[in-house]
């Protein structure tokens, strides 16, 4: 089997989870290589992504290394079975790896919780504000290359409007709510689009209201996807450098606190909706 080239998240979190039960399990790779009847070199391929693996062979090495959570192996054996490419991956060429990444985790995510100060959360943006999002990045990016980061946004957002949608709950802070990108207009739209949204039984959007003061986390952009098992949980930020992705459990554990001490500060899901009315109101 020719190695893969380039991995994708997934496929790199399934080897790193791997390489953990083995490490748990006191074994080499050398060991773990003779217990499946490979050698050293297919382990390392294994955990680094670059093999692809079947449900029966992750079922192996968990039984190799005594793996007792079954939960755990299950969601690790379903990350062998997707055989059909995402529709990221017609963006490969034209976009940063690290936005086909955010789309994978967001797909498989069976839950997801973001945390904004001075943007409108991806999944809630219109086309004309994503847009002029895109129109200030630096270096400026050409027209064709913003309309390829707007339409793989929209696309995005589809997994709040499958069947069944994924549980979405997004903190905002009142500064992103204020920012009139793209004007007026454009402003008023996108906030009515954040209402109509809200309305929705699987999504919660709350509001950090400038009163709040001071608040964990504040000038982060993060977005907690939850996987089938709490061990295969991702954090995803948001840098001026590009996207980074968290799985220690340290990290985790941290943001999983974060988050919870920032919805406990913002606005319920009533008054948050009224405040951001009162704002279109003033547009």
């Amino acid at each position: 089997m020719a190695p893969r080239t380039a991995p994708t998240a997934r496929q790199l979190r399934l080897g790193l989870e791997l390489r953990k039960l083995r490490e748990r399990a006191g074994l080499t790779a050398r060991e773990a290589g003779e217990m499946l009847g490979a050698n050293q070199a297919t382990i390392s391929n294994i955990e680094t992504g670059r093999f692809g693996l079947s449900a029966q062979r992750v079922r192996a090495l968990a039984r190799n290394y005594s793996c007792a959570d079954q939960a755990l192996v299950e969601a690790l054996v379903a990350m062998t079975g997707e055989r059909r490419r995402g529709w990221w991956e017609e963006y490969r060429e034209v976009l940063p790896t690290g936005l086909l990444d955010l789309a994978e985790l967001e797909h498989h995510a069976i839950r997801l919780r973001t945390a904004d100060t001075a943007h409108i959360p991806g999944l809630l943006q219109v086309p004309d504000h994503a847009r002029e999002v895109f129109s200030q990045v630096v270096p400026a990016l050409a027209p064709p290359e913003v309309e390829h980061r707007v339409s793989h946004r929209a696309k995005r957002q589809a997994i709040l409007f499958r069947d069944p949608p994924t549980p979405y709950h997004a903190t905002v802070h009142e500064a992103a709510l204020r920012m009139k990108f793209g004007g007026a207009g454009v402003t008023r739209k996108q906030l009515q689009h954040i209402v109509d949204m809200s309305e929705r039984e699987h999504v919660t959007v709350v509001v950090l209201p400038f009163d709040a003061g001071a608040y964990p986390g504040s000038g982060q952009s993060v977005c907690y996807a939850q996987g089938p098992v709490p061990q295969l949980d991702t954090v995803q930020l948001d840098q001026s450098h590009g996207s980074v992705l968290l799985d220690a459990e340290a990290q985790l554990n941290k943001y999983r606190v974060l988050l919870d001490r920032m919805a406990a500060v913002a606005l319920g899901p009533e008054k948050s909706r009224d405040l951001i009315f009162s704002i279109i109101r003033n547009l």
